[in-house]
């Protein structure tokens, strides 16, 4: 079997897939790219065990179909060293061997028996969602930060997926911060819920293009979930765990409303931060009328800043306090110049929300407080 293939094309095929093979596995076969080479169609995928990916591209070939595994840090290298051109690949049939004829000279790698690689899973028993591709991602974005890491929190180790009739809900928290992002204008009949794990999208969001005008399936079972556009195929298994109740979380009495340019109080934060306590970070808010006081201490070090910002203040005088690195975060993800923060309570959640929100679409995010020290500073 050969096939001709651009060399461009394919290096650029392959990075896109290459994020779900493992730099080092118990199983050594899924340290290659599996090469499906039939009907002038190159299907590649590869796979972690979690999450699988796999795309396609034309080919001219010639001789029967084959599958053959090839490894994947030294095809992606001499690809990436190649310029621009038509590349042959011969596959020997008996001993997997692959020789790759360039302009430039001939190279060799020994590849393994594809039937050993292990299997994609299949939509079986699935129900579907279709949605614009850049939906999906913005989606992801917006909320993917405020995932956890803590693997003792497996549940919130993802993005949770909450389907209904009237919209799609995507919710992230660490515990600390919550994002609740929510479009309206996609819809399901049947409600369903599932937590995707952020790795998988991280992939997700990596390898497709934002800017694309095309759409995306999301087909889905007890399982897994697959994630599947014209050129790209990315299939996870899901989280087998409960979702916190994140709506009961969220305060919806909030009767302070303090609006503020959004680089201002970013600015304020990241030099107030400084001098704060470095496992802590924490930061005093104090609102009076139309001023915003941010301050900070480390009493162990005697380090104190403040720093008084204008603002629009709606609501009772209250001092709270937040972990400033945290709250960056969230303040970082609101799109608009002017971010709203709402507040009742020094020991209830902050809401932050964008001044405004566009069409079809529903953002939230929330950061809980940290309990003031008695301190008293500069």
């Amino acid at each position: 079997m050969n096939f001709i293939v651009s060399s461009t094309a394919l290096h650029r095929q392959l990075s896109r897939i290459s994020g779900a093979i493992p730099s080092r596995s118990v199983l050594p076969i899924i340290e290659n790219f599996l090469f499906d080479v039939a009907n002038n169609t190159l299907t590649v995928s590869t796979t972690n065990l979690e999450t699988s990916m796999q795309t396609k591209l034309g080919v001219e070939s010639r001789g029967e179909p084959i599958k053959v595994a090839i490894p994947a840090k030294i095809l992606l290298d001499i690809l990436k060293a190649l310029p621009e051109q038509p590349i042959t690949f011969i596959v020997d049939e008996n001993t997997f061997g692959v020789e790759i004829a360039s302009q430039n000279g001939k190279y060799k790698i020994s590849g393994e028996n594809g039937e050993d690689f292990p299997n994609i899973p299949r939509p079986e028993g699935t129900d579907s969602v279709q949605m614009p591709l850049h939906v999906l991602l913005k989606a992801v974005s917006k909320t993917i930060f405020a995932a956890s890491t803590d693997e003792d929190k497996a549940a919130l180790n993802g993005i949770l997926f909450d389907l209904g009739e009237n919209g799609m809900t995507f919710v992230a928290t660490d515990a600390h911060r919550l994002v609740r992002y929510r479009r309206v204008d996609v819809t399901v009949p049947e409600p369903t819920s599932f937590i995707v794990p952020q790795k998988a999208l991280n992939l997700l969001k990596s390898s497709l293009d934002p800017n694309s005008n095309t759409d995306v399936v999301i087909h889905y079972n007890e399982a897994n979930a697959f994630f599947h556009t014209e050129s790209l195929l990315l299939v996870c298994r899901l989280i087998d765990h409960k979702y916190p109740d994140y709506e009961n979380v969220i305060p919806v009495n909030n009767p302070n409303k303090l609006f503020i340019a959004k680089q201002e109080l970013m600015g304020s934060l990241r030099r107030v931060n400084i001098f704060a306590n470095k496992s802590t970070h924490q930061v005093r808010f104090s609102v009076r009328g139309s001023e915003l006081e941010v301050s900070s201490q480390d009493p162990d070090f005697a380090n104190e800043a403040k720093e008084t910002l204008k603002c629009h203040y709606d609501g009772a005088d209250i001092e709270i306090g937040f972990n400033a690195a945290l709250l960056l975060d969230v303040v970082s993800n609101v799109e608009t110049e002017e971010v709203v923060i709402e507040l009742s309570e020094p020991n209830r959640a902050g809401i932050i929300l964008p001044n405004l929100q566009e069409e079809g679409e529903n953002v939230l995010m929330l950061i809980m407080p940290i309990m003031l020290n008695s301190y008293v500073g500069i």
